[in-house]
């Protein structure tokens, strides 16, 4: 039976995706130039007048039957070594430009901006992404699973943006090692985004439904060459730097460290790339937001080291947000990388290839081993979008410094996960999906595992479903992945319904309800969640949502529901509870925004919670964004629990004096974790992708725990292509 339903689960997607790109007949011709272009921002270059012009766009939100009122024209050329854009947006809608601050890879639905989308594979699933706010600040990142946009991404390009009362005009110039494509194509995937707050308009090149985002590529036009684009030829980038800084620990111990180390990038094709890096160094990364965990689950944090990001949707998108057998910060967790290698990219428009190793020293306080972490995905396009998958972890110990049973079950000798997927993705963006199986293998039976799962979603203006079926036994291991729960089985659907008014304040309205439900591996309910919630969203951006939620759980495993070290509850203690909540979101044109949320309801223990969150911004702008962010928890239970209350607080100065030089503050304050944060981080983009950092970072503990740690350091990175 279970054979049937997977073939017929194929079958049927399949056919989805089998049809002709939507927007086909929107077509760009673009020329080669022999003309110079100097990027000022001012079209006044004899190359631009033998272009065609991409005009006439089509209106996105907040509704997709109409052209756009705000009008937009974008001309591109290029030579032997850039592709360039020209973009003039005219301002029907007199006023300001809204952006919040000349901080690289901004906030898309914050700012007046214009977004590039590049699918050089013509797949409509990867690609690169370029835009600029219309106060200058750049916005590149890499494109994967059709629309989403990895903005940790950096590369080297050029941008330069002048505006007056009726228009604003962003010029730049991408050099073509920037980017990776395949050689000899002559099309290429393109569309363009124009989001203009004063108009309260997003806007499209083609015409896209509203319920997806511009970036969509299922919707991207084509970009025609008058001869394909020139060969990369040699393209090796080497990035090294040298650092500097000055440390305190918990015991008051100063510390002086010097390091140099760098990364090299190799294109082995127009279209796949090596990386190498030595001695890496993230000490210039942003810190991670504190939360307050009520979760009985482990959290997560998302990746935001440089070296695993290009491509990292090959690696980082295996399987799902809470089953991924690969994620890349258990490596170099709290232990040096000593070096690393990785291979990815697409060896042609069918075909995609990861390949990862990366290399740890070992610890010999704690006898950790050196450790191995290799790592194999290959990705097949299939059925027009969609494709399947390959991955295989491994995780090898070497060299303990000392070996004996206790250190080799606390470091296993190896850790394995192999695992296949298939992902839907129609050619209207209607349908997703994924079906996925994962084996792990490790040198006991407990280690020895399968988890699988499949989800189907459907997606229109009007209506939203999905159902979703997962198991993760309780042997099953992925040591390199973010596996928090073992032993369930879970089912969970939604069921969704817009409403669009002809007229008035509100744009759309409509319920939503969700349910999900986990079984033990006897199929016996341990937990469920349910909850109705209804949506407005109001034609000047702002939003108000409602919900009302039924909560079951029986404890697995023991738990302190305020995790502050006071008394667990038992195993197979049984809690239920019912709650109500609110989330609104100010309108994002005004200088000063807010959101307010809050939940109130019952508890662990037939216990109550009061959550109460807002975040306030303000912005001077372009060049200063302040922002707050506090959270409010108050939790009632029986004794020995008691009442207790704790926040969590986090304030923001980002002060941007132009669009390369950035000065970052952010404060925290935990009070469930009785920790104190500040991170400064100031950076100086000298030459692009070529940086300085200064960064200043303090912990302190405070009552019932003590100590303060800080650390100063200086960085310093330079971009060059030999």
């Amino acid at each position: 039976m279970g054979k049937q339903i997977t073939l017929f689960f194929v079958l049927f997607t399949s056919f989805l995706s089998m049809a002709q790109k939507k927007n086909e007949s929107f077509r760009l011709h673009i020329k080669k130039t022999t003309s110079p272009i100097v990027i000022d921002g001012v079209a006044d270059d004899a190359a631009w007048k033998d272009t065609e012009k991409a005009d006439d766009f089509f209106m996105v939100l907040p509704m997709d039957n109409r052209k756009a009122t705000e009008m937009s024209e974008i001309r591109m050329a290029y030579d032997d070594k850039h592709i360039y854009l020209i973009a003039t947006f005219f301002n029907t809608t007199k006023g300001q430009n809204i952006v919040e601050s000349l901080r690289r890879d901004f906030n898309f639905g914050k700012n007046d901006n214009f977004l590039l989308f590049l699918d050089p594979f013509n797949n409509q699933t990867t690609g690169f992404s370029f835009g600029s706010n219309a106060a200058g600040a750049q916005w590149d990142g890499t494109m994967f699973g059709g629309s989403s946009i990895d903005l940790n991404w950096d590369s080297k390009w050029i941008s330069k943006v002048v505006s007056d009362e009726d228009k604003w005009v962003f010029e730049m110039a991408v050099p073509f090692k920037s980017i990776r494509y395949k050689d000899g194509v002559k099309e290429w995937g393109i569309n363009f985004s124009r989001l203009d707050l004063k108009a309260s308009e997003k806007s499209s090149w083609t015409p896209i439904p509203r319920q997806f985002p511009t970036a969509s590529l299922a919707y991207t036009g084509v970009l025609v060459w008058d001869q394909p684009p020139p060969s990369q030829g040699s393209n090796i980038s080497v990035i090294p730097y040298v650092l500097s800084s000055v440390s305190n620990d918990l015991e008051g111990e100063s510390s002086f460290d010097k390091k140099v180390g760098g990364d090299v990038k190799i294109g082995l094709t127009s279209s796949l790339n090596l990386d190498l890096t030595v001695n890496p160094d993230f000490s210039q990364v942003e810190v991670d937001r504190q939360v307050t965990n009520l979760d009985r689950f482990e959290l997560f944090f998302p990746e935001k080291r440089q070296f695993f990001l290009e491509n990292g949707d090959l690696f980082a998108n295996f399987g799902y947000s809470s089953i991924r057998p690969f994620f890349s910060r258990r490596i170099g967790l709290g232990v040096p990388i000593r070096a690393g290698a990785r291979v990815s990219g697409n060896l042609n428009e069918k075909w995609r290839l990861g390949v990862m190793d990366m290399q740890t020293a070992a610890v010999d306080a704690t006898g950790l081993p050196s450790q191995n972490f290799g790592v194999l995905t290959l990705q097949r396009k299939v059925f027009g979008r969609s494709s399947i998958g390959l991955m295989v972890v491994n995780k090898e110990s070497i060299n303990y410094p000392q070996e004996n049973d206790s250190i080799t079950a606390l470091y296993p000798k190896f850790n394995r996960n192999v695992g296949l997927e298939y992902n839907l993705a129609s050619s209207n963006n209607m349908w997703d999906g994924k079906a996925f199986l994962l084996k792990s293998f490790s040198p006991d039976d407990e280690g020895n595992g399968i988890t699988q799962a499949a989800h189907l979603e459907y997606k229109s203006r009007k209506w939203n479903w999905r159902i979703q079926e997962e198991s993760v036994s309780e042997n099953y291991r992925a040591e390199v992945g973010y596996v928090p729960r073992n032993g369930y089985i879970k089912t969970q659907s939604f069921l969704g319904y817009l409403f669009f008014p002809k007229s008035g304040q509100i744009l759309s309205h409509g319920p939503t309800l969700n349910t999900s439900y986990y079984f033990n591996e006897d199929f016996e309910r341990t937990d469920n969640t349910s909850y109705l919630l209804y949506s407005f969203a109001f034609r000047n951006r702002s939003s108000l949502d409602f919900f009302i939620s039924d909560d079951f759980v029986e404890l697995l495993s023991p738990f302190d529901p305020t995790r502050l070290g006071k008394q667990e509850l038992a195993v197979g203690t049984k809690h239920r509870w019912n709650a109500f909540g609110w989330m609104y979101a100010s309108k994002p044109q005004s200088l000063f925004t807010y959101t307010f949320d809050g939940r109130l309801g019952g508890y662990y223990e037939d216990g109550n919670r009061t959550s109460l969150t807002t975040e306030l911004g303000y912005r001077f702008q372009p060049f200063v964004s302040l922002s707050a962010n506090l959270n409010y928890n108050r939790i009632k239970m029986p004794a020995p629990w008691n009442t207790n209350e704790f926040w969590l607080i986090g304030s923001e100065v980002d002060i941007t004096f132009t669009n390369k030089l950035f000065f970052s503050n952010l404060f925290q304050y935990n009070e469930q974790s009785k920790n104190f944060n500040l991170n400064s981080r100031f950076q100086w983009r000298y030459k692009p992708a070529s940086d300085l950092f200064i960064v200043y970072t303090n912990n302190h503990l405070l009552d019932p725990y003590n100590g303060r740690t800080w650390s100063l350091t200086l960085k310093l990175n330079y971009w060059f292509n030999p």
